[in-house]
C-alpha cells in the first residue's frame, strides 16, 4: 500500500511540474521582447527618443528605423532590414505614414503583432490617399508644400499649430529644423497585402490630431479590430505623452502571440 502511495505521489508530482512547464511556455509565446519603431513623414527615428528608454528599462530590445521617405518600397525595405536584425518575434510599431509601411512590412514572418500610433491602416490594394479621402482631412494638410524635386514638407505654421501643437515651443523648433522631406509619390503608393488581416493589432488614437482626422483614426482602429486607446494628444503622442505610449507598447508586447490571429 505504501509503495502504491509513493507511486501515486510521484505521478502527481510529475504532472504538477509538467503543468508548470506548459504554463511557462505559454507565457513565453504570449510575450515579445523585440520592438521595431517606425517613424512617419516629416520625421526621423529620433521621434521615438522619449519612448525608447522606457522600453529598454523593461528589458525590451528596441530598434528605431531610419526611413528614407523616398517611396513606400524604400521605407518597407528599411523596416524589413531592421526586423531581420532582431532575434525572435517582433512587435512592429508605426506612426502616421508608417502605418502604411508596417501594414506591408508586417507580413514578414517574424512580425507577431502591429501597433499603430495615430497612423494610417490601409487594406489590400489601398494607398494612404485611398484611406484618407474617406473622412474630411485634418487642417494640417493645408500646410504641406511641394518642392521642385518632388518632395513634401510642412510649413512652420503646420509644425507649430497642427503637427506638434501641444509641445513646448523649444521642442517644436527642433522638430521644424529636423523634419524629413517626404516623396510626393508616396501617398499614392498602394500596399499589396495588409498584414493586420492576419495578425493582432493595437491602435492609439490622438484626440487632438490636426494631421489625421481623429474620427478616421477611430474608424481604422475598428476596421482592423485593434485593441485601442485614446490619448488627449497632438499628432505625435510618442513625443508629447511618451509614458502613456510606452506603457501601451509594453502592454501589447506582453500579450502578443502568434496564435492570436484575427480572422480574414
Amino acid at each position: 500500500m505504501l509503495k502504491l502511495n509513493n507511486t501515486l505521489i510521484g505521478a502527481l508530482l510529475g504532472l504538477f511540474f509538467t503543468l508548470i512547464s506548459i504554463t511557462q511556455v505559454e507565457a513565453q509565446t504570449k510575450s515579445v521582447k523585440n520592438i521595431v519603431l517606425v517613424h512617419g513623414a516629416f520625421a526621423d527615428g529620433s521621434s521615438w527618443a522619449k519612448v525608447i528608454p522606457l522600453l529598454l528599462a523593461k528589458g525590451l530590445n528596441v530598434t528605431a528605423v531610419q526611413n528614407p521617405l523616398t517611396s513606400l518600397q524604400d521605407d518597407v525595405a528599411a523596416t524589413k532590414r531592421a526586423i531581420a536584425l532582431m532575434d525572435g518575434p517582433v512587435l512592429l510599431v508605426g506612426h502616421s505614414w508608417a502605418g502604411v509601411v508596417i501594414s506591408e512590412a508586417g507580413n514578414d514572418p517574424k512580425v507577431a503583432g502591429l501597433l499603430y500610433v495615430a497612423a494610417f491602416a490601409p487594406d489590400n490594394g489601398q494607398s494612404l490617399s485611398d484611406v484618407a479621402k474617406t473622412f474630411p482631412p485634418g487642417p494640417g494638410n493645408d500646410e504641406v508644400r511641394p518642392d521642385a524635386a518632388g518632395f513634401l514638407s510642412l510649413t512652420p505654421k503646420g509644425i507649430h499649430e497642427d503637427f506638434a501643437q501641444d509641445l513646448p515651443e523649444s521642442e517644436r523648433r527642433v522638430i521644424l529644423a529636423t523634419q524629413g522631406q517626404w516623396a510626393a509619390v508616396a501617398p499614392g503608393e498602394k500596399i499589396a497585402k495588409a498584414a493586420w488581416r492576419q495578425k493582432p493589432a493595437w491602435y492609439i488614437v490622438a484626440k487632438r490630431d490636426r494631421m489625421i482626422n481623429p474620427d478616421l483614426e477611430r474608424a481604422m482602429a475598428k476596421t482592423i479590430k485593434a485593441t485601442a486607446i485614446e490619448l488627449d494628444a497632438c499628432h505625435i503622442p510618442m513625443v508629447s505623452q511618451p509614458k502613456k505610449v510606452a506603457s501601451f507598447i509594453i502592454e501589447a508586447a506582453s500579450n502578443v502571440s502568434r496564435k492570436e490571429l484575427v480572422s480574414n
